[in-house]
């Protein structure tokens, strides 16, 4: 295929800009209060040695990886590694328990693995009826975790069950996930101000 620029290319540019920053400024006030008790919850597992485990399908498969890089690595200024792992990065473990199990249960056969009261479990789904992403945060509720969920559309099944629900409210998966990655910015921004 020859691509080639055309004369409505920069107002499909300036949409895609347009809508991004409309949906940031319509949710902001918000996601406000639940960002705040998401980043206090995960900063008091981090503080009485607990762990943060992330997990999502997709582009929300990279959200979670995102947000256990910052964590483990560094966001904005030197301190110490936090423990957050992200469920989607082995690949080895993820196509054992799909091929042995079933892939609805790639996130909750690893919560029940690695999962202990007092942590903190994210699930990521746009849509939020992601079955996999749904049993993990089940798992998570069964073993003592607290449950955070960031999701899009109405919020869904993942929406009703997580303790604390950070929902961008819009049926486009691409603009969910562009204020996704702002809201784990703020997140990990909270948290890192809090870390020695």
């Amino acid at each position: 295929m020859d691509r080639r620029a055309g004369p409505g290319d920069a107002a499909v540019v300036q949409a895609v800009f347009d809508e991004a920053i409309a949906l940031h400024r319509r949710v902001r006030d918000l996601v406000r209060a639940p960002i705040i008790e998401a980043a206090t919850a995960i900063a008091s597992t981090f503080a009485a040695g607990g762990k943060l485990l992330a997990f999502g399908n997709g582009g929300s498969a990279t959200d979670a990886q995102h947000l256990a890089a910052e964590l483990v690595g560094r966001f904005e200024r030197e301190r110490a590694g936090q423990a957050a792992l992200a469920l989607t990065t082995d690949g080895s473990v993820l196509t054992s328990i799909a091929n042995d199990d079933t892939f609805a249960r790639v996130f909750a056969r690893q919560i029940e693995a690695l999962g202990r009261p007092g942590d903190v479990a994210v699930g990521i789904s746009t849509s939020g009826n992601s079955p996999n992403v749904l049993a993990g945060l089940q798992a998570a509720q069964a073993r003592g975790l607290t449950t955070v969920a960031l999701t899009g559309r109405d919020g869904g099944a993942i929406g009703k069950l997580a303790a604390i629900h950070i929902h961008v409210a819009d049926p486009s998966t691409a603009r969910v996930q562009e204020v996704h990655r702002t809201v784990i910015h703020a997140i990990c921004k909270l948290v890192e101000m809090g870390i020695e």
